[in-house]
């Protein structure tokens, strides 16, 4: 399974508002350019980390983005399967496979779906942020 490119980098912002100071707010613009990355992109992941309450949003001239929760409450399955839009393995119904009537793959490949989002359901941002001391200067901003 391979997750998509917004799922990857909505996971990788979350990942890098962990690093921050609580106090510290980012922006879109820093987000991007620590992952190079356009801007634009980047306000649809994080528009969409915002509306699931993973990031909070601050408008204004002193405004910016943080997390909304504590790393330890955001849970690694949740996030991916609230950000990845295709976690039913294959679409049957677009192509015209001929398998369809009697097909054992797509029950396959859903029951290894739920196994890999169960299996990420066992870690929060918290234990992807273990080695954060090391993590820091990987993201310092270009």
């Amino acid at each position: 399974m391979r997750l998509s490119a917004f799922t990857d980098f909505g996971l990788r912002t979350l990942m890098y508002l962990a690093t921050l100071e609580e106090a510290r707010l980012s922006s879109v613009a820093e987000v991007s350019a620590v992952y190079q990355v356009s801007q634009s992109h980047m306000v649809k992941v994080i528009g969409q980390l915002a509306k699931l309450g993973y990031v909070q949003t601050i408008r204004g001239k002193n405004g910016g983005i943080r997390l909304a929760q504590s790393p330890e409450s955001i849970n690694i399955g949740d996030v991916i399967e609230q950000l990845e839009n295709h976690l039913d393995g294959v679409d049957c119904l677009s192509t015209s496979c001929q398998l369809l009537p009697c097909c054992e793959l797509k029950k396959a490949l859903m029951e290894g779906m739920r196994a890999f989002i169960n299996t990420m359901r066992q870690y929060t941002l918290a234990d992807l942020m273990v080695n954060k001391r090391q993590l820091i200067p990987l993201l310092a901003a270009g």
